[in-house]
């Protein structure tokens, strides 16, 4: 039995004819950031669904030199803060009429020669790297004209080792100083004078230049050194880590944890097992401000990196560069502030 014939697949001059518009104006309703009329963009997408027309990206992008994919290297997909930025991200570029493709690093933060080798065939337009450890002379060999924007955490200090300027590549700087200080400031102005510090990775670039940022600001206002605390911005090092802090030695009046996840860890460990109150006993504060944060079982002080500031701002970059290829290195900032909830506040007051 013969398999029965498929029908021709539409195209876009089918659909101009059926609309009965031009054959730009298909192109232009297919083009979100192209400038056409919100009824007529939506006739024409109407009519190429009922068609089933879609536009060839492939052909597309050899006339454009643009795939319009963007890859997004992270170390991690399922913690709180990756997956909401993930999330957003995608959001974002979906509406500007990018896809997204997500490669996952190892655990060591390097990224697998086989994911490289991907990268240099889906031609992409930008690559935004959530890991230091994946170098941009390395991306430099698969990217091609695509210029990598890397994540980085200024501190005025020499903190760790920076992606290196060998190969052009774009900045995102996260402005921790100001959210830090007013975090220290407030639990100093509420009697704390030790202050545990509850790391990231060790191998992490946001976890170091946090605790440099820290101890400056410690050092600045006349408080000691932080106590460090071991962690990995996991819930469950986090506790077991606070658990060998208070057993073991004399504990702390304030934990400053590097993000809020390990606060968590912190306040349960405190609360459930050293029967201790926050922030009566100790204060804490996280970093991040996912959306677990405000939940009554926590209502977590933490320092503030706005998502949406944050978003627009890589959206903006690879816009930037797309328009100008040649540009010089690019830069955005976003800054960080300290959002008062109910983990710190009077020492020894009632519960």
């Amino acid at each position: 039995m013969d398999a029965p014939e498929r029908p021709p697949r539409a195209t876009a001059e089918m659909v101009a004819k059926v609309a009965k518009v031009s054959r730009v104006a298909v192109s232009r309703a297919f083009n979100p950031a192209a400038s056409i009329k919100a009824d007529k963009r939506a006739h024409i997408l109407d009519v190429a669904q009922t068609l089933g027309y879609a536009p060839d990206r492939a052909a597309r992008a050899l006339v454009t030199r643009r795939s319009h994919l963007v890859g997004v290297i992270v170390p991690d997909v399922c913690s709180p803060w990756e997956s909401q930025e993930i999330d957003a991200l995608t959001k974002a570029l979906q509406n500007e009429g990018f896809a997204t493709l997500l490669f996952k690093t190892r655990t060591d933060y390097s990224i697998d020669p086989t994911l490289l080798a991907y990268m240099r065939g889906f031609n992409l337009d930008s690559v935004i790297a959530y890991t230091e450890n994946v170098r941009p002379q390395t991306l430099a060999k698969v990217l091609g004209h695509a210029v990598p924007i890397y994540i980085g955490y200024p501190t005025g200090t020499e903190v760790g080792e920076a992606p290196d300027g060998e190969h052009l590549f774009d900045s995102l700087n996260v402005l921790a100083r100001d959210g830090i200080e007013q975090a220290i400031a407030m639990m100093q102005g509420y009697g704390a004078r030790s202050i545990g510090y509850l790391s990231g990775l060790e191998r992490s670039l946001a976890s170091v230049a946090r605790e440099q940022t820290l101890r400056t600001v410690l050092r600045e206002r006349n408080l000691p050194a932080p106590v460090m605390i071991p962690g990995d911005f996991t819930y469950d090092t986090a506790y077991a880590a606070t658990l060998d802090l208070f057993r073991m030695g004399e504990g702390v009046d304030a934990v400053f944890a590097a993000n809020d996840v390990g606060a968590f860890g912190v306040m349960d460990a405190l609360r459930h097992e050293l029967k201790l109150r926050v922030p009566e006993d100790v204060m804490v504060v996280g970093f991040d401000d996912i959306d677990h944060a405000h939940w009554k079982s926590y209502n977590l002080t933490t320092v503030k990196i706005d998502l949406d500031l944050r978003v627009r701002a890589l959206v903006r970059l690879i816009l930037r560069r797309l328009k100008n290829p040649r540009a010089p290195a690019l830069e955005e900032t976003v800054p960080t502030r300290l959002v008062v909830r109910g983990t710190v506040g009077k020492r020894g007051s009632a519960s």
